[in-house]
């Protein structure tokens, strides 16, 4: 395995040419060009605190004819070196076994696509299931939703190929450190995300280009000899004496397994239902409820780049915010979308939830974020493992009605909101929301304690971002699907639910929080499994 030599902490202006970096790097190490075989970037980022001053940030591995410098030196010290080893994603391939049963995957969603492609790798042949539809069908479905024609309860944000995590973003940091996100986003590049993410310290993908990635990671693993079945929904599951032995699809197709992944996503709430009533062992857990705000992009750029903002090397700015809000509850930006869009996320007839993408360009013009209070299982007001659901379908029902029933979501600038009068529909500003909004008083679907926690956080973020609460910008309310409400219990070392042969992971098992730890989280729940199969060879 060969060994390189990390460098942290290298600096390259904004006028700097890339090519610098390699000239850095010598005078760092004190060799001649000759003495580098090669080098390549593992991290960039940007340091924007003095807006005069822009700068770039790089953390290099550099792969050197000779292997024993000694790092000890002030020089190498500031700038952290250190020796690595790349890290090999390895996947043992199980001897094949006629009388095996095929392990079964439920959702496409990152979790059960990587838990896909590595049992197919492993030669186990694994089935997955998806109750929605094929990425080119489903990106029709949500088309024709936002136009207003009628909700598709099987097929649009939250359900189809690829997860609701197919129209966001595509955010891929995350703040576990794992050796395996370089596993997974060597695969997404493969499939055709940008390169730089393997290297970009805020890497996105963008959702143009996810709807590629998850159409072309389906058909490399279709290749390997797995199978994908589309608008199949596990509606009951088989258990002999504490063991999986089938699960039932559409109603009345059974399917013999012993081995089910459960990758379900955080807005399967009849799948929660279904297997609460099969005794798997579900807890409550905390998440958040929030609305989107709006903002000009380019008050955003300047106000995060000054003057440099005009550099198209710096594209358009994002922000991580943080402060407290009333009642001790901490409350933050997330989800922040840079020249993004609002879109309508709802998955049940009569519910609506909001959510924010960006494509690749994030070039909208308007940039959102989601602005983020958490919500406790003592709000929930029951001690019943779903609980937390129905606390937020009460306020996504309030929402839907409040938006006019047709969903179109409810509105408000930010003046009337400080000043808590309602907006009204001559009020509106630019909006990239469809169907469209209906400018209300959003404290009518938000409870309390969220609304006050607003209303002082946003006169503290003005303080951090001058033009935040902006009385013009917008507030879009509600966004209550931050993560799963719930956890399905596993053991910490088999990864097994309560029930033998089901593996609960992922994001809709209470188990990641995004793209990369839900990934991750599949592969580390296959891991296990395939150590299972091979144990049993």
């Amino acid at each position: 395995m060969t060994q390189y030599l990390r460098l942290e902490e290298i600096k390259l202006a904004l006028a700097d040419d890339e090519s610098l970096l390699e000239i850095k790097i010598v005078k760092i190490l004190g060799c001649k060009k000759e003495d580098i075989i090669s080098y390549s970037i593992v991290k960039k980022s940007i340091d924007s605190r003095e807006k005069h001053n822009i700068l770039f940030i790089y953390s290099v591995d550099v792969d050197l004819k000779q292997k024993n410098i000694n790092i000890a030196k002030p020089n190498l010290i500031k700038h952290k070196a250190k020796y690595i080893e790349q890290f090999v994603y390895e996947i043992p391939v199980v001897p094949p076994n006629p009388s095996r049963k095929r392990p079964v995957i439920v959702g496409t969603g990152p979790a059960g696509l990587f838990a896909w492609l590595v049992l197919a790798r492993a030669g186990l042949n694994p089935i997955i299931i998806e109750r929605g539809k094929a990425v080119e069908w489903r990106l029709i479905d949500v088309g024709m939703f936002m136009k207003w024609n009628p909700l598709d309860t099987e097929s649009n944000i939250q359900f189809g190929e690829g997860g609701a995590g197919t129209f966001s973003d595509g955010k891929l940091y995350t703040m576990i450190n794992d050796p395996r996100s370089k596993y997974v986003f060597e695969e997404m590049v493969a499939a055709g995300a940008p390169e730089e993410i393997m290297y970009k310290a805020k890497a996105h993908v963008g959702t143009d280009k996810l709807r590629i990635l998850v159409r072309e990671l389906r058909k490399k693993i279709i290749s390997l000899g797995a199978d994908i079945r589309f608008s199949t929904c596990m509606t009951d599951i088989e258990i002999v004496d504490g063991r999986m032995q089938a699960i039932i699809v559409n109603w009345d197709e059974r399917i013999e397994c012993d081995t089910l992944i459960l990758a379900i996503g955080h807005s399967a709430r009849d799948t929660y239902e279904m297997i609460l009533s099969k005794w798997l062992d579900i807890v409550q857990k905390p998440f958040s409820m929030w609305v989107r705000i709006e903002h000009d992009a380019n008050m955003i750029n300047r106000s995060q780049f000054g003057d440099a903002c005009v550099s198209p090397k710096l594209g358009t700015a994002s922000y991580k915010l943080v402060t407290h809000g009333t009642d001790t509850r901490t409350v933050y930006s997330f989800c922040m979308c840079p020249g993004g869009h609002v879109v309508a996320a709802s998955s049940e007839d009569g519910r609506l939830c909001i959510n924010g993408m960006s494509e690749y360009r994030q070039n909208s013009g308007i940039s959102n974020s989601a602005l983020m209070i958490p919500v406790t299982p003592e709000d929930f007001g029951s001690d019943h493992p779903l609980a937390g659901i129905e606390f937020q379908r009460k306020w996504e029902e309030r929402a839907f009605v409040l938006g006019g029933s047709d969903y179109h979501a409810p509105a408000q600038l930010v003046g009337d909101f400080l000043a808590d009068r309602p907006s009204v529909q001559s009020d509106v500003v630019a909006t990239t929301y469809l169907p469209g909004v209906k400018m209300t008083s959003i404290k009518e679907c938000l409870p309390d304690f969220i609304t006050a926690a607003l209303k002082k956080w946003l006169i503290d973020l003005d303080r951090k971002i001058h033009g935040f609460a902006d009385p013009k910008a917008l507030l879009i309310a509600i966004e209550a699907r931050s993560s799963a409400v719930i956890r399905i219990s596993r053991d910490k070392e088999t990864l097994e639910s309560n029930i033998a042969g089901i593996y609960p992971s992922g994001e809709g098992a209470g188990y990641a929080g995004g793209i990369t730890s839900s990934a991750i989280d599949g592969l580390i729940v296959t891991e296990r499994i395939i150590q299972n199969y091979l144990n049993q060879s």
